[in-house]
């Protein structure tokens, strides 16, 4: 059956760098999972924008479609969805012009997203992906994110207070999530 749809962004979006974002994905049951990503390769030197990243992620490119290849292996159709939110939040870096200028945002964004993917699930939240990354994440720049993606997703402050008190009583250098 036909309807009218309505798509609003603002032109920040096109702007290509290094973005983090997260999908919120509420399906037709009132489900609702989480997708956390980058902008930023690490097959090439591009660092896409977020729209860019939002078409691909849906598309039938096998290649570029994560989010709907997480979304069928939960049983869920994207076409049957009831809503699809993204939160992006960038860019943090300029897409860079040497190799190295790329790794180096490259891998600072990806130690982002793998802090703000373990948070979300350590809050409870349901998230589609894993992030796997070795990098330390710097504590200011997590700080900086991390306030950024609570105001969308409030059970986040719950659980790094949580994460916090754990740390604070095990013998380690680094406290926080991800750092």
């Amino acid at each position: 059956m036909a309807s009218l749809q309505r798509l609003a962004f603002s032109g920040a979006m096109l702007q290509r760098g290094f973005w983090l974002y997260v999908w919120e994905i509420e399906t037709a049951k009132g489900d609702k999972w989480l997708y956390v990503g980058r902008t930023g390769d690490s097959s090439s030197l591009n660092a896409q924008s977020p729209f860019n990243r939002l078409s691909q992620h849906l598309g039938s490119n096998k290649h570029a479609n994560a989010l709907r290849r997480h979304l069928a292996k939960v049983g869920v159709v994207p076409e049957q969805c009831s809503q699809f939110q993204m939160f992006a939040y960038g860019p943090l870096h300029p897409e860079a012009e040497t190799r190295e200028g790329h790794w180096s945002s490259r891998d600072k964004c990806a130690s982002l997203e793998n802090a703000v993917r373990d948070a979300l699930h350590l809050a409870g939240y349901k998230v589609l992906n894993e992030v796997h990354c070795r990098q330390r994440t710097n504590a200011d720049d997590w700080d900086e994110v991390f306030k950024v993606f609570a105001g969308h997703f409030p059970e986040l402050i719950t659980a790094i207070v949580a994460v916090e008190k754990r740390n604070d009583e095990l013998p380690v250098d680094g406290k926080g999530l991800g750092h």
